[in-house]
Formats: structure tokens, sequence, C-alpha cells
């Protein structure tokens, strides 16, 4: 079975290092090619290298400046080349950016199957996140493999009148991940660690750029850091890797820049992030990977956003929703640094994610051949 893995970002990236490894160490079975699209090339090889994976293709279609609909024009164009190349049996595809939307419809375009890793998350609002919500719905409608990573992603799949053939609760590849970085020994930035993890002092990891947060929320956003960093003054250390999109840049350096106890860095390598996250006490957060993550830490995560398509982790206490409004954040962000009790409750919640072996079930399913032979049906109709 001839598989192509499509990344696109450094989330993608992974999330899928994990099927990678796996589907490669069922050589006998499948054939793997990893087709990356570079939408986040910076943030994108240092992931690859740290998991040991040199990919088959690159489209390098990034330019400075451009819209979404370049960047989705620019995919459709240059990934039919590989899919000639390669004529892949099956696409992988991850979670709900632009490169997953469009690999995943320009397989369906040329009969080759999908198998989406991450479906069946919802926000029910289609502008929110956007374009994620759209992107992933659209992933989900052309594949064959629903990889959803809980009960709650499949219950969402059931009611959008997915076959529950198709559909297979794997847990997140993101905790495969996880579990594996933790114990590496850090290699890359590990610089930057020391000056941002005092004895003594607790560390409050932020991290903010998602697109619907760009104005208004993602300087609320920065007014309540700038709050708790006066109250905690000589307890807290707040640590913010900023995201390159100029958009986060402008807003975050003008009103943050200048408190002694916020240390702004640029975005650091996944491997020293996690042991990042791992050293601290508390996450403010819009990603929806850390979110997944942190539990399996034991950090409480407050979630700096309206709505989340990940509600496992809320629903069971171990992160909480408090938007982007200057005043929730800092009364939620106090709460937890001085009840002690109520961090101990969050912080001790079992992740509701995945115990680490998501990606294991995936290349077991795939293995299974269930809709294999609808790929061949499905060629002699195209012939």
């Amino acid at each position: 079975m001839q598989v192509l893995v499509v990344i696109g970002t450094r989330p993608e990236a992974i999330k899928l290092a994990p099927v990678v490894k796996a589907l490669r160490r069922s050589g006998d079975q499948f054939s793997t090619r990893v087709c990356v699209t570079s939408q986040h090339r910076e943030m994108l090889y240092p992931i690859l290298e740290g998991f040991k994976i040199v990919p088959d293709y690159d489209l390098e279609i990034m330019s400075q400046g451009q819209s979404l609909n370049e960047i989705a024009a620019r995919i459709f164009r240059l990934i039919d080349p590989v899919l000639s190349d390669f004529q892949p049996d099956c696409l992988v595809v991850q979670g709900d950016t632009t490169t997953a939307m469009v690999a995943s419809l320009a397989a369906f375009h040329t009969r080759v199957e999908v198998a989406h890793v991450e479906a069946g998350l919802r926000s029910h609002d289609l502008h929110l996140p956007f374009p994620e919500e759209m992107n992933r719905r659209v992933a989900d409608i052309v594949s064959s493999y629903h990889f959803a990573p809980t009960e709650t992603a499949r219950q969402n799949l059931l009611e959008e009148g997915f076959s529950d053939g198709t559909i297979h609760v794997t847990g997140n590849t993101v905790i495969d991940a996880l579990l594996e970085s933790v114990q590496m020994p850090l290699t890359q930035g590990i610089q930057s660690l020391p000056a941002v993890i005092e004895p003594g002092r607790k560390t409050v990891l932020v991290t903010a750029h998602r697109r619907e947060s760009f104005g208004p929320p993602l300087n609320d956003i920065c007014l309540a850091i700038r709050d708790i960093a006066a109250l905690y003054r000589d307890e807290v250390n707040i640590v913010f890797p900023v995201h390159f999109n100029p958009r986060v840049r402008e807003a975050v350096y003008p009103a943050l820049g200048d408190i002694e106890n916020v240390m702004l860095v640029d975005p650091l390598d996944y491997f020293s992030f996690v042991h990042l996250m791992k050293a601290s006490h508390l996450i403010l957060t819009d990603s929806g990977g850390i979110q997944e993550e942190a539990p399996s830490l034991g950090v409480p995560v407050l979630v700096m956003r309206d709505v989340s398509e990940r509600m496992e982790a809320v629903d069971a206490g171990a992160s909480l929703l408090v938007g982007t409004d200057r005043d929730r954040i800092v009364s939620e962000v106090t709460y937890l640094l001085d009840d002690e009790q109520a961090y101990r409750a969050m912080a001790s919640v079992r992740n509701p994610y995945g115990d680490g072996k998501a990606s294991e079930r995936i290349v077991e399913v795939m293995s299974s051949g269930l809709t294999r032979t609808s790929v061949a049906a499905a060629r002699s109709a195209g012939n």
C-alpha cells in the first residue's frame, strides 16, 4: 500500500511524525513517502529533523504576504506532480490547516483515498476558529478513514452522517509525540531555558497566535499579562514565545517588551518547548495542541478562546475556557496562583486525549485494508 503523508505546519509535523515512524516500522506492508508544503518552513524543519524524518518532496509554497487563497492555489498546483509521480493508494493529512484541506481535496480529485488524522473536531461555528473549522470539515467529507482522537469527535462525525465503519477512535497522536519527546535529552534551544526558569519562582507560559485573536482580543491578552506580571512581580516569571507572524509581533512587543518579569522569546524548537511546558506552573494559550499535551504533564491550562473544539479537557477539569477578556484572564490566573487546592485539582486530572499509542492504532487499521478494495474500484471507474 503506497502512502503519501502531507505536512504543512509545525503542529502537523509533531502529530504526524509518530504516524510516519509507525508506517515505516511496518515497511513490509507500506511504502511511505512524506511531502511537505512548508507552510511554516522555519518552524517545520526542526521538528522533522528532531524526529529524523527527511521529506521526499518539498513544495516550498510560501512567499511574503500570501493570502489564504494564494496558499491554497499554490498547493493545488504543486501537489499534482507529486501525486502523479508516486501514485499513492492513500494520502494522510492531519487536522485543520490549509495544507490538510487542499491536499485532501486534491487527493479526492485524483481518486486517491484520504486518511484524516484528528478527524471530527468541531467548534460548531464555521468562523471560529477561522479558517480551521471549515478546513477540517472539508477534510472529513472526502476521507475514507476518520481517525478520531476521542469519543466526542466520533459522535460529531456520526451526527453529521458519516458511516460508523469509517470512524476509528485512536487517541491523539500528539500524546505519542509528547511522551517520546519528553524522554529526549535537550540538544537544541537549551540556552534559553535557564534564563526563564528560576528556583523559587513560578513559570507561567503564554502562547497566542490564532487569526481570530488578531486585533483587540490579542491587545486585551497583552494587557492581562501586564496586570499579572505586576501583581506577581516577585513570584512569577512569564515566558511568551512569540509567533513569527508580524500581526502577533506588532501587538506583543510594544505591549510587553519593557516588563522585567515577562520574557519574550522566539519560538523554541519543539523539544525545548516540551521541557518548558513540563517546567511550567500554568499555561495560557489559544493553541489546540497545547490543550491536548499539558494534561499529560500535570500542568493546568487556561484557554484564551471563546469556543473550543477540544472540550474533553475542559469537561474533565484539566483546562478552562477564559476567552480574551482582560479581567477574566487576570481573575482566573490569580485564582490558580493563590489557591493551592484548586490548582492541584486541575493538575491531577488524567489526560482524556490518549495514552501514547494512537499511531499504532492508526497503522493497525490501515493494515487491515478495510477500504482497500474501494481504491481499486475507484481507479477502475476512473479508467
